[in-house]
């Protein structure tokens, strides 16, 4: 993993927000970007971020996992009003291990107060929500899904067997693994209180997301619900007519990831001691 910092960074000299002293002490988000070959989606979505950076302490973190495009490229040059920092692989590791760099390279920086944000990296997502998870967070959340399982969340621009795959796992994991407050497991934005990331992580180490694939979204959850975190969700209206390029998601080789992690979850004992 080789991080980056050469990336924009959000100055009022730039157009970006310039924050009094008070709003200088409110929790910063960092976003979390997982891509690969996202050359063409990343302009329009880090434009979108900017936009919530005009009134958010925010950061974003592009996680290019050895793209074959110029995704480091966009990332090196970000965008005005936005603090743009670039995680890299050399080669292409998945989905799993580009979020648990991205998660890291967070860590390292983050205040506890602060939140981490995984969302998608091909502008299917709206930034503008954001702000709706920071004030849920700010309530007393820990975990904040957005879902398209909720009243007022949609997914109908999402080809037929995508939406198969989520609605058949959702129900599988509802029935089976019984998290509080989750509908959408599967879900790829989220917000995380850093100081619950941050147990997760002392205990588990680098075996905190083991899942190469999409399973590592269910993977993370399941182990972060050892730290008994308040979990809430929020609409998403997915946008997949954003999508800039074709879908990285395998769909018969997810349902067998989501199935050995049913099975090792199973077989796994509890953590040792409380976290």
């Amino acid at each position: 993993m080789i991080v980056d910092e050469g990336g924009v960074r959000g100055t009022s000299e730039q157009g970006g927000p310039a924050f009094s002293d008070d709003e200088r002490t409110r929790a910063r988000a960092h976003v979390v970007l997982p891509a690969y070959n996202e050359a063409v989606s990343l302009p329009p979505l880090l434009t979108r971020l900017a936009e919530v950076a005009r009134t958010e302490r925010l950061t974003a973190w592009v996680v290019d996992d050895g793209s074959s495009d110029t995704t480091a490229d966009v990332a090196k040059a970000g965008v005005p009003g936005l603090d743009v920092r670039l995680v890299r692989h050399d080669v292409n590791l998945g989905l799993g291990q580009a979020v648990q760099s991205g998660l890291r390279a967070v860590l390292a920086e983050a205040d506890e107060s602060d939140v981490v944000v995984v969302m998608d990296a091909d502008d299917t997502h709206d930034p503008a929500l954001i702000r709706r998870m920071e004030r849920e967070v700010a309530a007393g959340a820990d975990v904040v899904i957005c879902s398209r399982f909720v009243a007022g969340g949609d997914d109908t621009t999402a080809p037929a067997a995508r939406r198969l795959l989520s609605r058949g796992a959702a129900v599988l994991f509802r029935r089976v693994l019984r998290v509080e407050g989750v509908r959408d497991f599967t879900s790829g934005f989220r917000a995380y209180r850093v100081s619950l990331l941050a147990r997760a992580a002392d205990h588990w180490g680098e075996r905190l997301i083991e899942e190469r694939g999409f399973a590592c979204m269910v993977e993370l959850l399941l182990k972060l619900r050892h730290c008994r975190p308040v979990v809430t969700e929020v609409p998403l209206v997915l946008r997949y007519d954003r999508k800039g390029g074709p879908s990285k998601i395998r769909i018969a080789r997810t349902v067998g990831q989501y199935l050995k992690l049913l099975v090792r979850d199973r077989l796994s004992p509890a953590p040792y001691r409380a976290l």
